[in-house]
């Protein structure tokens, strides 16, 4: 396993700065929307990003972490008139990424987004993400999906992936789906999010069950659905390490636990991350580790500043893990 980093690139000075911090694979996309890219265009932005030295290991699908109300191709999630064009988009870009020799697509099957309440201070005063349910408007009314049952969540994500499935494994190209972060009480804003527990998890990697079926396996998402995350995420990791279900991880840790956490740096939250790295090695995870949300931080560049601290975190622990 190595380090990854999904930040985007704000110029090519981040490219570079990225090769200098160690950080040689990345998920990065070519600009413009997602749905426009072309052949062309991955092949344009892979060589791009290999002249600084980097590897692009992973794009994003056009399904975000977003609310459904901002997704480039609603109808796939809301059974909608051009569900199926939509679909035959996304495994044309699948076949595309396969011919860039890009290995891997991360993607969301999100209906509302990623509910948070407000931020509240961590350590040495940074402002971390948080979610309180008893600070949520619990009665908040649904959006574009409307009401939607958990039987017809899952026969619209199974939809999906009978067609998707197939055309990435005759690609071989890695699809790694975002859990659902946080988990919500069955029915908020009129949807029952099925991705937003382990046993849905896991449910969902043995649907249409492929070698090339798996998970963007958020470690901050997955604590966020448990009662006690530092005792718990150990067995997580192993159940689906050891069916290689994980091609992706966001190296994320939290404080609190289900419908009540802080997001934190990764060396501060209730999971043990230095185990939890021993675990993905014992497992057999061959693909990145890298952070994902950070606290907020002071300073000109603060998002910057925050992940390169991370980056150097990540990058100590492999080593140490080498050289054990």
């Amino acid at each position: 396993m190595y380090l990854g980093t999904q930040v985007a690139a704000r110029d090519d000075d981040d490219y570079r700065i990225f090769a200098q911090l160690g950080v040689k694979h990345i998920n990065a996309d070519p600009p413009g929307e997602p749905s426009s890219w072309t052949l062309c265009d991955l092949e344009r932005h892979r060589d791009k990003v290999e002249s600084f030295g980097l590897i692009l290991d992973m794009i994003q699908l056009p399904l975000p972490s977003q609310p459904i109300e901002k997704a480039s191709y609603p109808d796939i999630l809301l059974a909608g008139p051009e569900r199926d064009r939509q679909i035959d988009a996304v495994c044309k870009l699948i076949e595309n990424t396969a011919a860039a020799g890009i290995p891997a697509v991360k993607y969301n099957l999100n209906l509302i987004g990623i509910p948070r309440t407000p931020d509240e201070p961590g350590r040495g005063g940074s402002m971390n993400a948080s979610f309180r349910w008893d600070k949520t408007d619990q009665q908040a009314a649904p959006g574009l999906a409307g009401v939607l049952s958990e039987d017809e969540n899952w026969e619209r994500i199974d939809y999906f992936l009978e067609r998707v499935v197939p055309v990435a494994a005759s690609n071989r190209v890695r699809l790694a789906c975002h859990p659902h972060d946080p988990y919500t009480p069955p029915g908020f804003r009129g949807v029952t999010r099925v991705l937003g527990s382990v046993e849905g998890l896991k449910k969902f990697v043995l649907m249409r069950e492929n070698p090339y079926h798996g998970l963007n396996f958020c470690q901050g998402s997955i604590g966020e659905m448990l009662e006690n995350p530092g005792k718990e995420i150990d067995d997580v990791i192993r159940w689906f390490g050891e069916r290689n279900k994980i091609f992706n991880v966001h190296f994320r840790n939290i404080r609190g636990g289900k419908l009540s956490f802080m997001e934190t740096f990764p060396d501060e939250g209730d999971m043990d991350m230095v185990r939890s790295a021993r675990i993905y090695k014992e497992v057999g995870f061959k693909y990145m580790l890298m952070p994902d949300h950070v606290p907020t931080v002071s300073g000109k560049d603060p998002s910057a500043t925050a992940f390169a601290y991370c980056y150097g975190y990540i990058a100590a622990l492999l080593q140490t893990l080498e050289s054990a």
